[in-house]
């Protein structure tokens, strides 16, 4: 019987699909004769009703006349093998998922077949067979629809009592295996969406709403987890950490978004839900008490996890209500969510004491920092008169800060280490641009862009109320003088009444112009330390920008000077890099700097992701080997060096209400003096690159060995022009008096030509690299973020040259010096408009990038 399966017949026809319906019927027991007959048959059953749902209807109106879904349930229930149930289940898969007529949806979802498969007993110790379950319910869900839910559910009194699709799949919603977890979420999903009101209430309700609540327990322990890959102590190399998180990462917020297309359904009991177990199972109890710096003693989350998870649910997961709590819970004491809270909470004390309180914040994050594997002493190299230093520290008491969750972001952004100061800003950052939140919420944390204030202000006047224009046109223009606006006392209220959460009376004394001065004490202290990454004080830059978007107006004495202090000691930092390694590059570094500073200050959203709170900082070269002397290591310094200045530079010119210019003011490059070295040897300002013919003025007979034994006759010039400079080696033209031909080339500055102690005729070279890695591409890694590949290291080379006398190698030397010390004096030169900004620029100001008589140089003696 079973041979004539195999004769020839039309594969897609109705006789095809009545000769395999009446092989099934007649089958009365499966086993290895004829298992491998009723797989075929079930897998081409399904092909054939896909294919004539779309061509013939004719085919499914024989499959409900015969009712092929009774046969399909007989063999399932006959056979033991699990080869069968993993077909059947595939077949119905795939028929679902390709049918598209309603008549053929309603036939399979109108009997019960579709419900017994989805209850029936399988042995799901199998895991392939558990997937090919979900993907069969998962088919099921995206059929879904008013009128097709109705009849996969039982309802009693217009409510539902049975709706086993639902129940079935959320009992593997928190599965090991993430595709289980992915296909149970969008059947919830596709089951939210329909839209019926008897099915939301069923799914709101007691016992399925527990699975809410299960929920986000689930994601807590995910959060609980991440924070042991970030505070671990380093097991792993780097890579392989900044992976795992990232995995992690991805994970969290993508039950984030779940959370969000859950809410965005639009069932109100649901997004209540939601909101609630947020709040009580992690936000209260977890995030908002492990901000203190003592947490990873006692929490299970520390203050850096809890930073991005504050700020990836504020950015995610879109509920006024949720986000409005969380805002006001920010004004609570921490012993509002730690029953036995000490005291003394974060090194905080409710007197007042300022100093104590920065002197235990201190402390704790010297332990923060060591469990964190952060160091604070990061390679920034502007360096703080002594009464700067001071001013800062007395800054960062922040006069009236208390306990309070708010007062405790504000004091890492003043004195934490660098990741506290990146999540701080970014919470702050997130809470700004949180459209959900109130106005009032905004202004009460004191972080109210002055243009939303003003517009508040004038929409006030303008429809009469006096309070609104006498605050308009007040100096005092961001107080409130009624304190705590009516929205804000009502959230407070809910959070004391729903969660028994009562925030300090005594905070909301303050008017709003209070907690903006605080904001801006913050950011300001922030401007002036020293150690913190330049990238992290960019992110403070955009903030200030987004508070005050046009002058100085809201910056007392105190901010200014700090600021112009600060600004004055990176200027003379500055001045020293032009001294220092890499002078050549200032111009250009500078320039490319200004733009992007000023994109990043002026952008509409900060430029990194919350994620970057987490990741390990980038180590330059510099923080490896504190005393490396490697002029790469300088380099980095000096573009760090050059990132802070141009932030203060630009933070200078807005608080003098100038506009700021696309490009950073330069003067032009200066024409070459005749009797230079230069001129003098026919360089006409192009590089002089290998094979170079030139006049061998000024020039100096040397030796050199760059092979073992095989030493080169040369003659040695040292030439400057501009802002660059190099170092030549020529070969005498045989033929040609006078003239010579360049054979090696290599940069001028950062050479520390010195003579050989024991040998008064060599004189020792450094041979720097022509350009800097990061600064070549053009495109550095960001700060917390990891490299895709290992760049190309850069080393130095060390020359020594051999002269036929003493005064050969010290009328060398002295070329060199007084070279090196013109291009010095022409960087200083070009670079004299930056660094003075009381007076106007001068008539020969020059927007732009270098020329290219500055451009670098190919350097012969850096290898990989």
């Amino acid at each position: 019987m079973w041979f004539s399966f195999w004769r020839p017949r039309d594969r897609f026809s109705l006789d095809e699909l009545r000769y395999l319906t009446d092989q099934l019927q007649k089958v009365r027991i499966i086993n290895e004769v004829n298992k491998d007959f009723v797989v075929e048959a079930l897998r081409s059953i399904a092909e054939l009703i896909t294919y004539g749902d779309q061509h013939d209807s004719s085919f499914f109106d024989f499959f409900m006349e015969k009712q092929v879904m009774g046969e399909f349930v007989r063999m399932l229930q006959m056979s033991k093998s699990m080869i069968i149930s993993l077909q059947i289940l595939q077949t119905l898969s795939i028929m679902i998922q390709n049918l598209r007529t309603e008549h053929a949806i309603y036939y399979m979802f109108s009997n019960e077949y579709i419900n017994f498969l989805i209850t029936y007993k399988f042995d799901f110790r199998n895991e392939e067979l558990l997937s090919y379950y979900m993907s069969f319910l998962r088919a099921i869900s995206g059929k879904l629809n008013k009128n097709t839910i109705s009849l996969l559910v039982k309802t009693q009194n217009e409510d539902i009592v049975s709706f086993p699709l639902y129940v079935e799949a959320i009992r593997y919603a928190f599965h090991e295996e993430s595709m289980i977890r992915t296909a149970v979420r969008a059947l919830t999903l596709n089951v939210y969406h329909v839209g019926d009101g008897p099915v939301n209430r069923f799914v709101s309700k007691a016992p399925y709403d527990g699975y809410f609540s299960d929920l986000i327990s689930f994601f807590r322990k995910q959060c609980i987890d991440l924070n042991g890959l970030v505070s671990e102590i380093p097991q792993k190399t780097e890579p392989d950490r900044t992976t795992a998180i990232l995995a992690a990462v991805d994970e969290i917020e993508d039950n984030l978004y779940y959370f969000s297309d859950v809410i965005s359904a639009g069932i109100p009991d649901v997004g209540r839900l939601i909101t609630d177990n947020i709040l009580q199972l992690l936000i209260l109890p977890l995030l908002l008490p492990s901000l203190r710096l003592d947490a990873l003693k006692e929490s299970p989350i520390g203050p850096v996890t809890s930073l991005y998870l504050l700020c990836c649910i504020l950015r995610i997961v879109k509920i006024k209500d949720l986000s409005n709590a969380i805002a006001a819970a920010l004004f609570c004491p921490l012993e509002a969510f730690l029953p036995y809270a000490e005291p003394k909470v974060n090194g905080h004390v409710t007197n007042g004491n300022c100093h104590e309180s920065h002197h235990q914040l201190e402390n704790n994050n010297a332990a923060v920092d060591e469990q964190l594997g952060v160091t604070t002493e990061l390679s920034t190299s502007h360096v703080y008169p002594e009464d700067v230093t001071k001013q800062v520290s007395s800054t960062r008491s922040l006069h009236g800060l208390s306990g309070i969750c708010r007062d405790i972001l504000l004091s890492y952004v003043v004195s934490g280490n660098s990741q506290l100061v990146m999540g701080s800003l970014n919470v702050l950052a997130t809470l700004l641009q949180t459209k959900e939140l109130d106005e009032a919420m905004l202004d009460a944390l004191g972080i109210l862009p002055q243009r939303k204030q003003h517009k508040k202000l004038l929409l006030q006047a303008l429809v009469g109320e006096g309070l609104g224009e006498e605050q308009l046109f007040s100096p005092e223009s961001c107080s409130t003088k009624d304190g705590i606006s009516n929205e804000i006392g009502g959230y407070l209220q809910r959070l004391k009444e729903d969660y028994g959460v009562a925030c300090s009376s005594s905070e909301f004394g303050k008017s709003s112009r209070t907690h903006r001065f605080q904001v801006l004490d913050a950011l300001v202290s922030l401007f002036c330390r020293p150690g913190v990454p330049a990238e992290i004080l960019w992110d403070g830059g955009w903030l200030l920008r987004q508070l005050l978007p046009y002058s100085e107006a809201e910056f007392n004495s105190q901010h200014l000077k700090l600021l112009k202090d600060s600004y004055r000691d990176c200027c003379n930092a500055l001045v020293k890099e032009t001294r220092g390694t890499w002078p050549d590059l200032l111009v250009t570094v500078l320039s490319d700097e200004w733009k992007k500073c000023k994109r990043a200050i002026e952008a509409s959203s900060p430029r990194k992701e919350p994620k970057c709170i987490l990741l390990p900082l980038q180590k330059s070269s510099s923080d490896v080997d504190v005393h490396n002397d490697s002029s790469v290591s300088y380099g980095e310094k000096m573009c760090e060096q050059v990132k802070v200045f141009v932030l203060l530079h630009q933070l200078q010119i807005f608080c003098l209400g100038r506009a700021l210019p696309e490009q950073p003011p330069f003067y032009p490059p200066a024409d070459t003096p005749g009797a230079s070295r230069a001129r003098t040897a026919g360089i006409d300002g192009s590089i002089p690159k290998p094979g170079t013919e030139l006049r061998l003025v000024d020039t100096v007979p040397c030796r050199i060995a760059f092979e073992r034994g095989k030493e080169r006759h040369f003659s040695f010039l040292a030439i400057s022009i501009g802002t660059s400079g190099w170092i030549l080696l020529l070969e005498e033209f045989p033929q040609k008096q006078q003239y010579g031909v360049v054979r090696v080339t290599a940069p001028l500055a950062g050479s520390s030509p010195r003579i050989d102690e024991k040998h008064p005729k060599w004189l020792h070279l450094r041979i720097r690299p022509s350009t800097l890695p990061f600064v070549d591409s053009g495109r550095p890694a960001a700060l917390g973020t990891p490299r895709k590949a290992k760049p190309k290291t850069l080393v130095d080379g060390r020359w020594t040259l051999a002269f036929r006398d003493e005064e050969s190698c010290k009328y060398a030397l002295s070329m060199l010096l007084e070279e090196i010390d013109l291009q010095s004096n022409e960087v200083e030169r070009r670079l004299r408009p930056m660094l003075n900004l009381d007076e106007p620029p001068a008539t020969e100001t020059h927007f732009g990038p270098p020329s290219a008589s500055s451009s670098t140089v190919t350097s012969t003696s850096s290898t990989t």
